[in-house]
């Protein structure tokens, strides 16, 4: 008898986290979109929203050179490509962030720096969000970083 109080005496805390986080559009657009270009010396604008079912945990952006053409298998689809080439001085971006404890949902803006002398060319940019169970979600764009186009 003990044991059936015990059983209906348990709570939904103990309920398992079985669904995966979201990676959403911030006001219908999302940052960056596929194929987009951006130049050497100014920024990436990146927005989006992250949702899950229970609790949030952080986010990840990672970018990386795609000079080779390799794939993720998350890309929106296909952009021009150039010819492989072996990088010489690549971009390499890779950040943690962490998110509020107890957010379900959670709106991430961001400007991040592109380097002035870095290898122009095709990239990845890609976004991985973790909620509190491990639970992680991954979405990927190629982006083209071009020549600084100083205008007088």
């Amino acid at each position: 008898m003990l044991l059936c109080a015990l059983c209906a005496c348990s709570s939904s805390s103990d309920e398992k986290d079985m669904t995966l986080p979201e990676i959403l559009p911030a006001d219908g657009y999302i940052s960056p979109t596929n194929c987009q270009q951006f130049q050497r010396g100014t920024f990436i604008p990146f927005d989006c929203v992250f949702s899950d079912n229970m609790e949030l945990g952080s986010f990840n952006i990672e970018i990386h050179n795609n000079f080779d053409h390799h794939t993720h298998g998350t890309e929106a689809g296909e952009c021009k490509q150039d010819p492989v080439k072996s990088p010489v001085n690549p971009w390499i971006f890779n950040q943690d962030y962490d998110i509020p404890a107890g957010e379900k949902r959670h709106e991430a803006s961001l400007r991040i720096p592109i380097p002035e002398d870095v290898d122009l060319g095709e990239y990845h940019f890609m976004i991985r969000v973790t909620d509190a169970s491990g639970w992680q979600q991954l979405r990927s764009v190629s982006i083209r970083l071009i020549e600084n186009q100083i205008s007088l």
